[in-house]
């Protein structure tokens, strides 16, 4: 299952933020949530606690179930190149996570939700499955009739938007469109985890 909770208790608990939004509580809280949250130390975590928190911070990061992540596994050890490189990269080029990354939502919780309620489209036609992988050459955009709406509104000015656009995304923000050039290397993609923990995890 999907976590449906608070979202920063996840960026905590992972030891990162994992969203734009959690960077300020990170900071004033950086230490795990609950009662014991102060008195527990992360560096007295075995060698199997590290691989399964790794696995989880991907999970979370991308907000995936884990049925879902170990099926996107099994696709990246089929692949000719790294497991965990494949593997983020899989995860990087699912539409919603490419809404993310190109700006036209503040989370990636947002993202699947636009996704979710058909206001984007692949190729000028609704797709509102948010694991679509997209392919290199394909057009993404907000749908004709959603543009008006005030969260895309902020999108088209930039509000989301990072700061140096992914290598592989080329951007027509104010058209609310963008296109994946090219297949994402897993040096360009910016995730806070080390997925060779995450082949560790899988492979035992």
């Amino acid at each position: 299952m999907r976590y449906t909770g608070p979202k920063v208790r996840l960026s905590r608990r992972a030891g990162v933020p994992l969203t734009r939004k959690a960077v300020r509580y990170f900071e004033q809280r950086p230490y795990p949530p609950g009662e014991h949250g102060r008195k527990t130390s992360r560096r007295n975590t075995g060698d199997y606690g590290l691989r399964l928190m790794e696995k989880q911070k991907l999970r979370w990061y991308y907000d995936v179930s884990e049925r879902q992540l170990r099926r996107y596994w099994d696709l990246a050890v089929r692949r000719s190149g790294a497991s965990g490189a494949e593997l983020v990269t899989l995860l990087e080029t699912r539409l919603a996570s490419l809404v993310l990354r190109a700006g036209l939502a503040p989370s990636i919780y947002a993202a699947r939700q636009y996704v979710n309620h058909g206001h984007i489209a692949v190729d000028g036609r609704k797709v509102d499955i948010p694991s679509y992988l997209v392919k290199p050459g394909q057009v993404v955009s907000v749908r004709e009739r959603s543009r008006r709406m005030q969260p895309f509104v902020a999108a088209a000015e930039g509000v989301h938007a990072d700061e140096r656009t992914a290598p592989y995304l080329s951007m027509e923000l104010p058209e609310l469109r963008f296109t994946l050039t090219h297949r994402p290397e897993r040096e360009q993609i910016i995730v806070p985890v080390d997925e060779q923990l995450v082949v560790e995890f899988y492979s035992r």
